[in-house]
């Protein structure tokens, strides 16, 4: 097997855990994203532009 990621002292098994530890990255990054797509979308920011503060919820730093 020619060493064409990792080379190191472990020999042809180098290849094996790379390859192995960037599967389960992959995996581990598409399972966060298939995880957000499934969330609603929470923006605070377009609930406090439906619903502007009244003068009593204002205070003036000084």
């Amino acid at each position: 097997m020619p060493f064409i990621l990792a080379h190191g002292a472990l020999g042809p098994f180098d290849e094996i855990i790379f390859l192995g530890i960037a599967i389960v990255f992959l995996g581990m990054m598409g399972m966060s994203w298939l995880r957000s797509q499934q969330l609603e979308a929470d923006d605070p920011e377009v609930e406090s532009e439906q619903s502007p503060a009244s003068d009593s919820e204002r205070f003036e730093l000084e």
